[in-house]
């Protein structure tokens, strides 16, 4: 189980137990990825959400990540989308394609649609900075937070 002091560090958080949540995971850096969804999973339980009301799917790499969030929101029975991934820099400006398309995409999903995506991709330069974020800096627990926070939000309006 993983330290979850830094829940004590986010302020109230807004009871989850009802809240249901869809994690749209890449299957690229595999290795960084399972540590980001362990966490963010460790997370949202933690603070109160059922392990029923998870929904993880799979898909290749981050600029797919929309197309699996877009068809994740459709299916309505979630409150909010987690959508992790990492891109490591290489040699090649793909980097900046990826990062790019798949920041637009997710910034158009929360624009247009009707719950809360949270943009869990890690944009790093080297391996071991993906591992530090994943892991020491616990960053799938960070955007678990973001995502029940967000769903108190938007709630806050109906």
């Amino acid at each position: 189980m993983s330290d979850f002091s830094l829940l004590q560090n986010m302020g109230d958080l807004p009871d989850a137990s009802n809240m249901r949540f869809g994690i749209v995971a890449t299957e690229w850096n595999n290795h960084i990825i399972d540590l980001l969804l362990e966490r963010a999973i460790e997370a949202l339980k933690a603070c109160g959400v059922n392990e029923t009301s998870i929904c993880v799917r799979r898909v290749p790499g981050s600029f797919e990540l929309v197309y699996g969030c877009s068809r994740m929101a459709e299916h309505g029975y979630i409150d909010a989308i987690i959508a992790l991934g990492c891109v490591i820099r290489g040699d090649t400006p793909h980097f900046d394609y990826i990062c790019e398309g798949t920041t637009e995409g997710l910034v158009h999903l929360n624009l247009e649609g009707k719950i809360p995506v949270i943009n869990g991709v890690l944009t790093v330069n080297t391996p071991e900075q993906a591992e530090e974020r994943a892991g020491r800096m616990n960053k799938g627990a960070e955007f678990a937070i973001t995502a029940i926070k967000m769903v108190a939000y938007a709630h806050s309006f109906d």
